[in-house]
């Protein structure tokens, strides 16, 4: 029932005449100020965190927060009835988490590299999931902080952030100030300095950024959820994937 309603709001929302940002006046304020948070506060810590933060530590962090992002993976895959994709991302979390010193060490990654298992990292959220669904993505939205997404996957992003996410709602006991903030924020940071290389040809791709992000996200959004890696009806992006996340 909860899929059927939203759904028809959803649906309601794309027959707005631009079907895919009817709220581009708001969007662009708020791509603005993303862009001016970003350049005064986000950037300078992510790169005092590259500088100051030694490679095997960085590495480390980055796999720590990989992990958690595999509880996601695994419930999203099993929601649209992909069992083996549940199956290898729940395998994944089982080695990383012991043999991995807590996903410290990816060693499911490395495994599926010298062997014909296939236990590499998957893509998968609720967003994904309510497409899966047949729930219609509606309007574009640029998020504060968050970047680009749609209604649907503002949703999801909701759902998994509060349903499935380890860290922040599978254990609730977890004080909010001295646990689950701090560890969002280190995961945040961590995000960000991963995509410092990309600034530059982000800024060199387009002259308009906002255009750029917004087709390059909802192409590989819609790339994701046919889970085909079929171009879009838009016009393709030479894009990889993390450049096309600069903003996500």
């Amino acid at each position: 029932m909860i899929l059927l309603a939203l759904g028809s709001v959803l649906s309601a929302c794309a027959t707005v005449d631009n079907r895919h940002d009817p709220l581009e006046s708001m969007n662009r304020a708020v791509f603005s100020f993303n862009e001016k948070l970003d350049e005064v506060v986000l950037e300078p810590v992510a790169q005092g965190y590259q500088r100051f933060i030694p490679s095997p530590v960085r590495m480390i962090v980055g796999n720590f927060f990989s992990n958690l992002d595999d509880v996601v993976v695994a419930a999203n895959s099993l929601l649209q009835l992909k069992f083996m994709d549940a199956m290898a991302s729940t395998t994944r979390i089982v080695i990383n988490t012991t043999f991995g010193m807590l996903g410290a060490i990816d060693l499911a990654s490395d495994i599926s590299q010298v062997s014909d298992i296939d236990i590499s990292k998957r893509n998968e959220d609720f967003g994904q999931t309510l497409g899966f669904y047949g729930i219609g993505s509606g309007p574009y939205l640029v998020l504060p902080i968050l970047g680009p997404s749609t209604v649907r996957d503002t949703v999801g992003i909701g759902v998994d952030s509060t349903i499935f996410h380890p860290a922040r709602a599978i254990y609730t006991s977890f004080d909010l100030l001295t646990v689950r903030l701090p560890v969002t924020t280190v995961e945040f940071i961590d995000r960000r300095e991963q995509l410092l290389d990309l600034d530059k040809t982000l800024e060199e791709a387009s002259l308009d950024k906002y255009e750029f992000v917004r087709d390059a996200y909802l192409q590989r959004r819609e790339s994701l959820i046919k889970n085909d890696g079929a171009a879009s009806e838009e016009e393709p992006v030479n894009f990889d994937e993390e450049e096309i996340m600069i903003d996500d």
